[in-house]
């Protein structure tokens, strides 16, 4: 995804997703002192918002991506120490066993090409009887009606696609489950943010999917062989049904919690 539309894309959807999921980080609430890694925190979005909550929490995020962590420095600034930020590779974190209380990870399992390697990092990085708290996408969980071309035509079809081509588990939502009980995690549980026009503003949501529009159009068409024509039409629709008042978009997002 370029840069400017993933920004735009990271906005919108913390807009979308916080005030569903600020009650389940305080149902788990860090421990006072409590050192919180947000792993693939792009541009700080959400650790300035958990910052904000636990005044007496410290916090680490890690991106690959430098331009986001800039962006996430100037963000946070006001924390001053108690929220850094560095480049880190999910894969391989550098820091050493049973650093950190909670481990974060939103958006990201989805687009690594070893979801469980991730999870294992950072279930090494964190305390025994610490948290992991993980927002695994699954791009099976999307629909909006009407338009035109059904909308199943492109979320059950496109995303098994595209995902085999990159090499990435698009589907990793549903996984997460047995991906976690295999690690041997405790008390898993899951919360459903539901992102529809009901409960979020038709706006917020329109420009999730314009943001997606435009990080992903060419990459889905190099991928997946499906014509350009038919990718532009149906994100087309999807976004004019998301702002139509007579139309319901939903996105169902899975937030998985357990304890290591």
């Amino acid at each position: 995804m370029a840069d400017e539309s993933m920004v735009r894309n990271l906005s919108a959807q913390a807009e979308a997703i916080w005030p569903q999921e600020e009650p389940i980080f305080a149902r788990h609430a860090p421990p006072e002192g409590a050192r919180v890694l947000d792993v693939g925190c792009g541009t700080g979005e959400i650790v300035a918002r958990l910052a904000q909550r636990f005044p007496r929490a410290s916090f680490v995020g890690v991106d690959l991506e430098q331009p986001h962590l800039d962006r996430a420095r100037e963000r946070c600034a006001a924390f001053g120490s108690r929220v850094r930020f560095q480049r880190d590779d999910a894969l391989a974190l550098s820091f050493g066993d049973a650093e950190f209380d909670l481990t974060v990870c939103r958006h990201m399992l989805q687009a690594v090409p070893d979801a469980r390697r991730a999870v294992q990092e950072m279930v090494r990085v964190t305390r025994p009887g610490g948290r992991l708290h993980l927002i695994a996408e699954d791009y099976g969980m999307l629909w909006c009606h009407p338009t035109a071309l059904d909308s199943d035509g492109f979320w059950q079809r496109i995303p098994n696609l595209y995902g085999a081509a990159i090499g990435c588990d698009l589907h990793i939502g549903r996984k997460m489950f047995t991906l976690l009980t295999d690690l041997g995690l405790r008390e898993i549980a899951v919360d459903y943010v539901v992102v529809d026009t009901l409960r979020v503003e038709r706006e917020i949501f329109a420009r999730i999917w314009e943001a997606w529009r435009d990080g992903y159009t060419d990459s889905v068409v190099e991928h997946t062989g499906v014509p350009r024509a038919e990718v532009e039409q149906r994100f087309r629709e999807m976004i004019a049904c998301a702002r139509d008042p007579r139309g319901y978009a939903l996105w169902q997002v899975p937030v998985w919690t357990a304890k290591t």
